[in-house]
């Protein structure tokens, strides 16, 4: 079997939850594997108790019911553990790019601990399957393995079987390169500057707003023309990671401003004197 090309470790990880909404669910299960570029792995599964009550609809589909965790630790007493296991590492899941990541970050910010992509690839094996093949975990698993996925919506089956699915990829798409970077890119639809989709970036890198009345409209320039709608989504119900991005921006967009501002002053006064 192909192994993974890389230059730093790469995470695989799933999550269970309480629902699909990213600002509002809890993780209820998180399963990782940690790839090593020598091929070492590790690997760590946990319930969690989600603070928070699991739809009955919800537990039949992964098995994870209210009594079952109540007694786990919370997020916030396992994200110093998490945090220490993914740092330094690119991150891999199936449609992780959308759901997994996003709500990961989500905990962490929520348990004060800092989270960005910074430095960081995001491979969704979900994508290049749907880009080449257009089929189900299940299906990919049966389809690039000839194996049955008997534990689907277990974290850990799920982990394991995208770790897999993404090595059986290479192994059978010649396009593919095994190289981190390059499957980052190729498992990215568009370029986001949060990881929900409401800023994304155009064709000049510049971050623009995707929904709303300035929607297509760039950020920096909403900051300086309508300073009330900063405050509103910081106030309104938006991703944590969301309302952080749009800080940064505006942060960014003061200092660039206040740096023109100085050299403007000291260009007048050279031409004074």
């Amino acid at each position: 079997m192909t192994n993974l090309n890389l230059k730093k470790p790469i995470v695989f990880f799933d999550l269970e939850t309480t629902g699909i909404n990213i600002a509002k669910d809890r993780i209820v299960e998180i399963s990782i594997l940690k790839i090593h570029p020598n091929g070492n792995k590790e690997s760590k599964t946990w319930l969690v108790n989600p603070e928070m009550e699991i739809p009955k609809e919800v537990s039949e589909i992964h098995g994870i019911t209210n009594e079952k965790v109540v007694t786990e630790p919370t997020f916030n007493e396992l994200a110093p553990e998490v945090s220490k296991l993914i740092e330094g590492c690119d991150l891999a899941g199936f449609n992780s790019n959308r759901f997994d990541i996003p709500l990961l970050a989500e905990e962490m910010l929520r348990a004060e601990i800092n989270f960005d992509m910074n430095d960081r690839i995001a491979v969704d094996v979900q994508v290049i399957f749907h880009k080449k093949e257009q089929r189900t975990l299940s299906a990919g698993y049966q389809f690039y393995c000839n194996k049955e996925l008997t534990d689907a919506h277990s974290a850990e089956a799920d982990t394991k079987a995208t770790y897999e699915i993404l090595l059986a990829q290479l192994e059978k798409y010649e396009d593919l390169e095994n190289d981190i970077a390059s499957l980052g890119a190729y498992s990215t639809h568009k370029k986001r500057a949060d990881f929900a989709g409401f800023i994304l970036f155009d064709e000049d890198d510049d971050e623009i707003f995707t929904f709303g009345k300035h929607k297509g409209k760039k950020v920096k320039e909403i900051l300086q023309k309508d300073k009330g709608y900063y405050h509103w989504i910081q106030n309104a119900d938006f991703p944590l990671y969301t309302k952080k991005v749009l800080a940064q921006i505006k942060e960014r967009s003061n200092s660039k401003k206040k740096e023109s501002t100085l050299e403007d002053l000291q260009n007048k006064f050279n031409q004074k004197f």
